[in-house]
């Protein structure tokens, strides 16, 4: 079993998009796709007159801000993605987290400020997730999911990503980012531990978007994940070839 997420930066490169598509035609079924959406939604934002801001990586998340983070992510996003994989012949099924309650969420807290409509995974359905892996399908979830009360929330893709290989105990979760790997003086590090990855956010070498990614892969692997790589496509070929890529995180 492998969860992969899929930056959402890449999405309207129609190239990465087709290379997507046949590699994940390459690999074994049992795989679940988590996406984002980036850039396309922060594009969305500013055309409605909404000035996208973001807080440690994440989107502050009013109500105008939450509309368009859905109809970027789940009207246009997640069709991109699906699009790409069919085409790939991969049987893919376009959900988001919200879609028969595979995800709830609830508010996430931030020392740093109020982020709004945003929450944090508490709750995946992994009997309903399994049942989709079992009838063939490869399920693709954009990160808009309900909370308690039943209203949508903006998550963070990477936070599901996480939430949903531990709940499926996956062998691997694989974030696919537009780098090779976690940037140290502009070197991929194979190996990271957990130790060293506190260290790097501390001192800024790791920030912005990277932050959710690596506190993410760290609380996966804490949930008993049994292996975390953070690489780009190249490197998600690599593997679907056997070989190894940069970046590992260690627990």
């Amino acid at each position: 079993m492998q969860v992969i997420k899929i930056g959402g930066n890449q999405l309207d490169d129609e190239e990465f998009l087709r290379q997507l598509g046949e590699t994940l035609a390459r690999l074994d079924s049992g795989q679940v796709i988590v996406h984002g959406g980036g850039r396309g939604t922060t594009e969305l934002c500013r055309q409605l007159g909404i000035e996208p801001r973001f807080l440690d990586g994440l989107r502050v998340t009013d109500e105008p801000t939450l509309e368009a983070t859905i109809m970027g992510l789940v009207g246009k996003a997640s069709l991109q993605v699906v699009q790409a994989l069919v085409r790939a012949g991969v049987p893919a099924l376009g959900l988001c987290g919200a879609d028969a309650g595979l995800v709830t969420a609830r508010k996430l807290d931030h020392p740093g400020g109020d982020l709004g409509r945003v929450g944090v995974p508490s709750r995946v359905d992994w009997a309903r997730l399994k049942a989709l892996l079992d009838s063939g399908f490869l399920p693709c979830i954009a990160p808009v999911c309900l909370d308690e009360t039943g209203r949508p929330v903006n998550v963070n893709a990477d936070h599901v990503a996480a939430a949903v290989a531990a709940e499926l105990k996956a062998d691997r979760l694989v974030f696919v980012t537009a780098t090779p790997g976690v940037l140290v003086d502009g070197s991929p590090c194979a190996r990271l531990s957990r130790a060293e990855c506190r260290q790097l956010i501390r001192s800024g070498v790791i920030q912005d978007g990277m932050v959710p990614k690596v506190e993410s892969a760290l609380q996966a692997l804490a949930s008993g994940v049994a292996s975390v790589l953070i690489t780009n496509l190249e490197g998600l070929e690599q593997l679907a070839r056997g070989q190894s890529v940069p970046t590992e995180l260690a627990a």
